[in-house]
């Protein structure tokens, strides 16, 4: 497909929908779910019904031959609050990780399930991280044992920090089959809802995205049907004798092969706390007026506010050229997909800070939201890789060479 930076009507369209729930809806719930902690049940309920949470409208954004439209959905959802919009949008992680690693066959049966349905909607969750395996993958020690005699799949292990761990109707974990391989002997599994063994321990309670659930995850012997090893057993057998062998081919390991679908969508959503921050600073500094004239006025605060406008603007194309490229199966030569997600996870911590900044004490007190975006801004500079992380992927693309 040919790129092109003009939206379509559908894409307008779908732009001013989700912006829209976003106003109505997800705006007013903010400050209330944030000070609760607690998953935002009323608002899934509420995007379910509407069309905005579900199978349907996911399959819609995934099939957008631009990649683009998942984006935008993301950025407009994040810009009326991250954490409500990471509790509507958590699932689709989970929902990557079956996309980057199974079958037709197990997506069909396997996506729907993640989301429930309109009268009793459910979450997903994509298990990877572990107390000593977070942005050094290959140090995982979740196993996954196969007991040939009951065609089954034994997961035992622990997972860390996981979005939406145990409250979950479907949890997606990678674990590693043959540890001397690394990260490339890892695969992922679907655990079906209500599988003996697998139990999320206590929410945790965190600086930001409070309306999201995080929790560990303990697998205990953990037993799944055969079926469930996304891509099939015959497909991981013959990816492991390639590695054992040395050679190259495939799509690489579970983890990263769903983080490099991902990227650029989690950049849209920093994209999305970012936008907020500098609009309410915008309009503050507008209405705001010191020393007999409005704030904006001083070029201080004009050229800050200029300077974020422009990051925003560029950090949006970079997000649209790397969904562009994972779509149309593009190589991220330069690891366009870590670009995006670095470039706006920085950008969302420091619009965030000035637009505190440019509200001064108003902006450190809960009466205004950019405390709430400052809080939740600051993860998009940790998970699903640091920026330390991106820096490296980024730097041994454009290297050709393995910098540590």
């Amino acid at each position: 497909m040919v790129f092109s930076l003009e939206l379509s009507e559908e894409q307008r369209d779908l732009r001013d929908w989700v912006h829209g729930f976003a106003v109505d809806v997800v705006r007013p719930a903010a400050a209330e779910w944030d000070e609760r902690e607690e998953t935002p049940w009323p608002v899934i309920r509420e995007a379910a019904k509407i069309g905005l949470y579900g199978f349907e409208s996911l399959a819609e954004l995934f099939g957008d031959p631009s990649g683009i439209s998942l984006q935008i959905a993301n950025e407009e959802l994040f810009w009326g609050d991250a954490g409500i919009g990471m509790a509507l949008f958590g699932t689709s992680l989970a929902v990557a990780g079956i996309f980057a690693s199974g079958t037709p066959d197990q997506l069909a049966e396997w996506v729907p399930q993640c989301f429930g349905d309109e009268a009793d909607p459910k979450v997903a969750a994509f298990c990877v991280s572990e107390p000593q395996a977070g942005s050094d993958v290959a140090a995982m020690r979740t196993r996954a044992r196969y007991d040939e005699a009951r065609d089954e799949w034994v997961l035992a292990g622990q997972k860390a920090w996981i979005t939406n761990g145990g409250i979950a109707n479907v949890h997606v974990v990678v674990a590693s089959v043959d540890p001397s391989l690394g990260s490339r002997g890892q695969a992922a599994f679907v655990v079906p809802p209500g599988t003996a063994g697998l139990e999320g321990a206590k929410k945790i309670r965190k600086l930001g995205l409070r309306a999201s659930h995080t929790a560990d995850v303990f697998l205990d012997d953990v037993r799944v049907p055969g079926h469930c090893l996304l891509g099939g057993k015959e497909k991981l057998d013959a990816r492991l004798a390639r590695a054992r062998e040395g050679t190259a081919g495939g799509r690489g390991q579970a983890a990263m092969s769903t983080f490099e679908v991902s990227r650029p969508t989690v950049g849209a959503q920093a994209l999305g706390i970012a936008r907020a921050a500098y609009e309410y600073a915008l309009e503050y500094a507008g209405d705001r007026e010191a020393f007999g004239r409005p704030i904006i006025e001083n070029q201080a605060i004009a050229f800050a506010l200029a300077d974020l406008r422009t990051e925003i603007e560029a950090c949006r194309l970079l997000i649209w050229q790397a969904a562009w490229m994972a779509r149309n199966d593009k190589v991220f030569d330069a690891g366009q997909g870590s670009m995006s997600k670095l470039r706006a996870g920085e950008l969302a911590v420091a619009a965030s800070e000035k637009a505190i900044q440019v509200l001064g004490g108003a902006g450190y007190s809960r009466e205004h939201p950019v405390e709430r975006m400052y809080r939740d801004a600051k993860i998009y500079t940790i998970f699903e890789g640091t920026s330390e992380i991106q820096r490296l992927v980024i730097a041994r693309a454009i290297s050709g060479r393995q910098i540590r």
